[in-house]
């Protein structure tokens, strides 16, 4: 018998590290109901189950990650969030929540306001929604434009699965839209180093690197915050606001020599850089 391929959203998680999923698990509580929106192969959904002992329920529509996801939560819900009833099928079997997460989700729907909408529909009196969402304006992607190559990859900044991208200000306005207030808020931070497009950034000129790392956010990987209904919100962060610093020696330092080994895309002309 041969172990089953994994999935390309399967991944372990330190729950100490400063990754995405990590944060998000953090600002669970534990033994609480919870539901997990877009949750792939069960990478968090497990934790969220095995680790903070939460009822957990999950929506994944990718029929590969569902076979992956079922032993990790008490039910799945094979629903399409780019239909809008996927929210009210939810309430009817489930009622509310007390918390909602979408890791890495909304960036993959058309239509991310309403989905957000939905999600606090769900929310019981004292409910918070979860959110991580990378970030467009990272200087690793600002450094493709330059190069004249908005590269998608399977994975990543650039997930070819992507629909929909946010600077900081979007994703404020996002949760404003749906009258959400941000009590608490992460930034995963990432040297162009550290990430999938540092051969890219390798090969870029001086001056080019330089511009674009002029804005003080050029670092920010991902935001992952916490937000509540505003009317009952204790903190209303505003995220333009919030301090941005590297992460620790260590921890450069192992992106690095990962991301090191990222072989280019298929087709890339290596040679390429920007004029």
């Amino acid at each position: 018998m041969t172990d089953r391929p994994k999935h390309v959203y399967e991944y372990d998680i330190d729950l100490d590290s400063d990754v995405a999923p990590a944060r998000v698990i953090r600002m669970v509580d534990r033994g609480t109901k919870v539901l997990e929106i877009g949750a792939g192969p069960g990478s968090i959904t497990r934790h969220l189950s095995s680790t903070l002992g939460c009822d957990v329920v999950a929506l994944e529509i990718d029929p590969s990650a569902i076979e992956k996801l079922t032993p990790f939560a008490r039910k799945v819900y094979p629903l399409d969030l780019n239909d809008a009833s996927w929210s009210k099928v939810l309430e009817a079997e489930e009622g509310k929540f007390d918390a909602v997460i979408a890791a890495d989700v909304l960036e993959h729907v058309y239509d991310p306001w309403t989905v957000l909408g939905g999600m606090k529909s769900l929310l019981n009196d004292t409910g918070s929604v979860i959110l991580s969402i990378p970030h467009v304006a990272h200087a690793s992607v600002i450094g493709c434009l330059f190069d004249e190559d908005f590269e998608y990859r399977p994975w990543g900044l650039l997930d070819k699965t992507h629909i929909r991208f946010f600077g900081i200000k979007n994703i404020q306005k996002l949760y404003n839209a749906q009258g959400l207030a941000i009590e608490h808020s992460e930034f995963v931070v990432r040297t162009p180093e550290m990430t999938e497009f540092a051969a890219r950034w390798e090969r870029l000129p001086a001056n080019i690197k330089e511009a674009a790392q002029t804005n003080r956010f050029s670092h920010v990987f991902q935001v992952v915050s916490r937000a509540v209904p505003s009317e009952r919100a204790k903190a209303d962060l505003r995220l333009m606001d919030l301090e941005v610093s590297l992460p620790d020696s260590a921890t450069i330092q192992y992106w690095t020599k990962i991301m090191a080994r990222v072989p280019p895309p298929d087709g890339e002309d290596i040679a390429s850089t920007a004029a």
